[in-house]
């Protein structure tokens, strides 16, 4: 097998000896495929005799040869293999068969003293229940199997884990260990040589020669032309709009084609991608020919949609800032103008009082303007006050013509580069951009991509040079982006919306959906549920019994909900934390890593192997966690240096790895004992948590008002009843949170088992509302301003009188009806996650007024949100399971706040992806305190019932695994040698 690594890794060698040796899977993987099952759900799965199987067993004449045949019958069920000479079997097992055959568990014993028996056993089972061996053609076919499977594997356990369960499928008995290893470790590498020659095999002579001219060629006179087109980020101006432009048209001008990837699984292709933006230069040079192609071929396509999307994202951003600037001149003006406006003001005072004086004296009228000041400064005061008139009645549109040389210097180039495609409502804006692109030569502004009622027909009317026309013309062609009217060829975040839902067929196969196929049914339903809430509200508000709230002349009005803590709970946190054992975080993590195994989840990007250097791996996810950065880490810990660590991260650590290991933690977390105190896993809370950044916070479109001033991101969190921090997302902190809900609740297994989402005032739009319910989520929010909203309904007229004035509209049933099918389609692209549902969402918050699909996914909202409001108001019991939800979510921001003591708590990293590791580090790192603190609470518990205190469960319920005091965080981190 081919080294294909860094010449100077140690590491990756170690990797690729490993899999050379085909321990592709680690000790805790092999036990899970084939060590006999102890749990009760399992055993009751796999090991439930039938009737006809007790039969058979009891043909056998002794206790222990029908033990012994029902044993060897379940491990030939499950997990699929032949029990070993001398394998101890736990006694949950001998237990639970014991049971079923009416023996004693000890009645096992005197199984097989004959090895005669336990074969004459074998052969029996093999003819009454069909195995076989791994032999003859059964095995070839199997093999055969595992080279196709091996190409849609996704990772080394996947592999294994279904050729296990291929095995099972057709009663073929497993071979030992280490042959699966090999096959499936062979099966890969043959795999991954097959995909790479089908990709090479594609490229002609003068293509594989520009790709690797990319390794030697250099730009700007520093580094390679392959390290100089994977280094781009979105930009903040128009300079670094050209230097991704610069990039994008020198891998359009190497027009590699988008079929040689035909046929390739779409992990596989990521995959390549990935270790292309990992390899050096001159280490790619050192692999061998189909490889190197392949992945150079990956990347040039990979990277030319990606720059392409960056370009898309860096106009928006560039488009924002020119707005804000826009506005920012506006509001100078208008503060500029209060001190003229004040003497403005007293000068009409002055002369309208000298007029009504005269007036009342019946005295001159123009002798009482001379006295005032004169008609020359009558007509000054006139002229003054027309200017302020214009001045505080202008909008930021008059004033956005001032970024058009900003424009200028890259959006035709712009337009130019992109592929741009249109739905036939943008055709009239895509005409207008090929007049600014100069494709298009004419002499008329067409003002046709404008809707009839836009505010820049009354700014265009003044346009002087047409420079207004071209910066209303890029405004809404970010617009038409962002809505989904326009898009690009083969983008990932900008393609079409009706290329990425999913059929209808494949909708009405999804099991998730919470809907009907048929629109009436649902409707219905709908106007029963509304009806029979409304009569209920309007009862409670006369009768006075809204929980906390009351309804007065058609206005809500609602209390604060107070709090409901036992007093003993405060001294029971303290007690319970004071029997926690002081630890450091480096044995803390090593403890959780013994117990769970998180560190196996950083698999090789290349061979796929588990990571083997535990404490280096430990190091890298601690100066994520903390902040501290790679440097620093290797300046504080005893056991690696900052090039052993660089490794480690480039080559283990990515976005999947940390979802797999956050999962591992959470599942675990969940399964001990004191966590079923706080709850069953099925509801959740999401909140984003703001940390400050160093760059050009304004530029980059990254200050909030609601954080002040300097610049920053969110991080946006799900945490499960059960305080686990299952999912985290790193958004910008000027977007709305409301899209990003379901990105957690879809795309993790924790999140899929939520039945009750709670989020704050943020983190709610009537799109959300629809998809939560179409998806059999129960969203609650808790909405600040509840009182300001309105209910919508279907018979406004039926409504009851008490409740009028809190009515807001008619729903418009027509609109859901025609676009029953397309909604549907919608959930279902969501959760085969086809498209992240917070990009979907956001598409859809665009530009509804163009969307009939938008608009009816709205309409649904509006009556999934009118039933919430009724429910919310007569359910004081989901009113408090909100509150305590929010609660634990809110909690989670000060041990976060704790963890990231480096760097003063600023995230500096200047890549997005950089900046996402942070947040899934810290977000990991806090996990796994949680899991310590949970299983040392569930200790300290029967420490304090030992003692005869209290620990009923009402008061633990108020008990949080959240605390840090005990934990050294700080100083150096020294590993035990092992």
């Amino acid at each position: 097998m081919p080294v294909e690594c860094d010449r100077f890794d140690p590491q990756f060698l170690t990797e690729f000896k490993n899999m050379a040796h085909r321990t592709i899977l680690t000790e805790r993987q092999r036990s899970v495929l084939f060590d006999l099952p102890t749990d009760e759900t399992a055993m009751l799965r796999h090991y439930t005799l039938a009737d006809d199987d007790l039969e058979i067993i009891r043909a056998r004449r002794r206790p222990h040869n029908r033990f012994g045949f029902a044993l060897q019958l379940c491990a030939l069920r499950y997990p699929g293999r032949l029990l070993t000479p001398g394998e101890v079997i736990p006694m949950e097992i001998t237990r639970f068969l014991a049971a079923q055959l009416g023996l004693k568990s000890d009645d096992l014993a005197g199984y097989a003293s004959r090895e005669e028996t336990r074969h004459e056993h074998l052969a029996a089972l093999r003819d009454l229940y069909g195995y076989k061996m791994f032999t003859g053609r059964g095995s070839r076919d199997l093999k055969a199997w595992l080279e196709r499977t091996a190409e849609t594997a996704r990772s080394n356990e996947d592999l294994a884990r279904r050729f296990v369960e291929q095995c099972r499928a057709t009663k073929t008995i497993l071979p030992g260990i280490t042959v699966i290893e090999r096959l499936c470790a062979d099966a890969l590498v043959a795999a991954e040589r097959r995909i790479d020659a089908r990709i090479a095999d594609r490229l002609d002579d003068e293509m594989c020669s520009r790709l690797d001219a990319l390794l030697t060629e250099t730009a700007d006179g520093s580094v390679t032309r392959f390290v100089w087109l994977r280094q781009f980020e979105l930009g903040q101006n128009s300079a670094d709009m050209n230097r991704l432009l610069d990039r994008l048209e020198f891998l359009q001008a190497m027009a590699v084609d988008r079929s040689i990837l035909s046929g390739v699984p779409p992990h596989r292709i990521a995959r390549l991608r990935r270790q292309g933006e990992r390899y050096f230069a001159g280490d790619l040079r050192d692999i061998s020919g189909d490889r190197r192609l392949a992945i150079l071929a990956v990347c040039a396509l990979e990277w030319r949609s990606a720059i392409a999307d960056a370009v898309v994202e860096s106009h928006d951003r560039i488009v924002g800032k020119t707005w804000r600037e826009a506005k920012r001149v506006c509001d100078a003006r208008a503060d500029d103008a209060k001190a003229a406006l004040k003497d403005t003001l007293q000068g009409f005072s002055n002369f309208g009082s000298a007029l009504l004086e005269a007036h009342e004296d019946q005295a001159s009228l123009m002798e009482a303007v001379q006295n005032a000041g004169g008609w020359s400064s009558l007509r000054g005061l006139v002229s003054t006050a027309a200017q302020l008139t214009d001045t505080l009645a202008a909008d930021p549109l008059a004033h956005v013509v001032h970024g058009y040389h900003r424009f200028r210097r890259y959006a035709p180039r712009m337009l130019r580069a992109l592929d741009i495609q249109a739905a036939p409502v943008a055709e009239p804006l895509l005409a207008a951009a090929d007049i600014v692109a100069g494709t298009e030569t004419t002499t008329t502004r067409p003002l046709t991509f404008l809707r009839r009622a836009s505010k820049w027909h009354r700014h265009l009317n003044h346009d002087d040079g047409n420079r207004l026309w071209e910066v209303a013309v890029l405004c809404h062609l970010r617009d038409a982006f962002r809505a989904g009217d326009i898009w690009l060829a083969h983008s990932h975040r900008y393609g079409d919306l009706k290329d990425a839902l999913v059929p209808m067929e494949v909708a009405r196969a999804t099991p998730k959906l919470a809907m009907p196929f048929e629109p009436e049914l649902w409707l219905a339903d709908r106007k029963s549920r509304i009806a029979d809430g409304l009569e209920r509200l309007a009862r409670a508000a006369r009768a006075g019994a809204i929980p906390g709230g009351s309804i007065e002349d058609g206005v809500l009005k609602i209390d604060r909900l107070t709090a409901a803590v036992p007093e003993e709970a405060d001294a029971m946190v303290l007690d319970l934390y004071n029997r926690l054992p002081e630890i450091r975080i480096t044995d803390l993590l090593l403890e959780v890593d013994d117990e769970i195994g998180f560190t196996e989840a950083f698999t090789h990007l290349r061979t796929g192997v588990p990571c083997k250097d535990r404490v280096g791996m430990l190091n890298v996810l601690l100066a994520e966690g903390l902040n501290l950065g790679l440097s620093k880490m290797a300046g504080a810990t005893n056991t690696h240096d900052y090039f052993q660590l660089s490794r480690l991260s480039r080559w283990h650590v990515e976005s999947d790895a940390m979802a797999r290991a956050l999962a591992m933690v959470i599942e675990g977390q969940s399964a001990l004992p004191m966590a079923r105190f706080w709850g069953g896993g099925v509801t959740a809370s999401s909140d984003g948590q703001f940390f400050p950044t160093t760059r050009q916070g304004e530029a980059m479109n990254l200050i909030n008002a609601k954080y002040g001033h300097e610049p920053g991101l969110k991080a946006y969190t799900h945490v499960s009843d059960q305080f686990g921090p299952f999912a985290t997302q790193t958004i910008p902190a000027t977007v709305n949170e409301a899209p990003y809900i379901l990105d957690g609740l879809l795309m993790t297994d924790a999140g899929q088992k939520i039945r009750e989402q709670y989020a704050d005032t943020g983190g709610f739009t009537d799109h959300v509302f629809a998809v939560t319910a179409l998806l059999g989520f129960q969203f609650i929010p808790r909405i600040r301003d509840l009182p300001s909203k309105r209910l919508y309904l279907f018979d406004p007229a039926s409504c009851p009188k008490e409740l009028k004035g809190l009515i807001g509209g008619k729903v418009r049933e027509p609109v859901i009806s025609s676009n029953w099918p397309n909604i549907l389609r919608s959930a279902a692209t969501m959760v085969a996650g086809a498209m992240a549902p917070s990009q979907l969402l956001r598409k859809f918050a665009s530009y509804p007024r163009q969307h009939e699909l938008a608009v009816a996914l709205r309409e649904i909202g509006r009556i999934e949100r009118t039933l919430f409001i009724i429910d919310w108001l007569l359910d004081a019991d989901m009113q408090r399971r909100a509150q305590i939800g929010l609660n634990k979510g809110e909690a989670h921001h000060a041990l976060k706040n704790a963890l990231r003591i480096g760097r003063q708590g600023e995230i500096r990293d200047r890549t997005a992806q950089g900046q996402h590791f942070r947040m899934a580090g810290l977000n990991l790192l806090a996990a796994i305190i949680i899991y310590w603190n949970t299983k040392h609470l569930g200790r300290a518990v029967d420490s304090r019932h030992s003692d005869g205190l209290d620990c009923s469960a009402d008061l633990l319920a108020h008990i949080s695994p959240l605390g840090w005091a005990h934990i050294l965080l700080t100083g150096e981190y020294r590993w035990p040698k092992r």
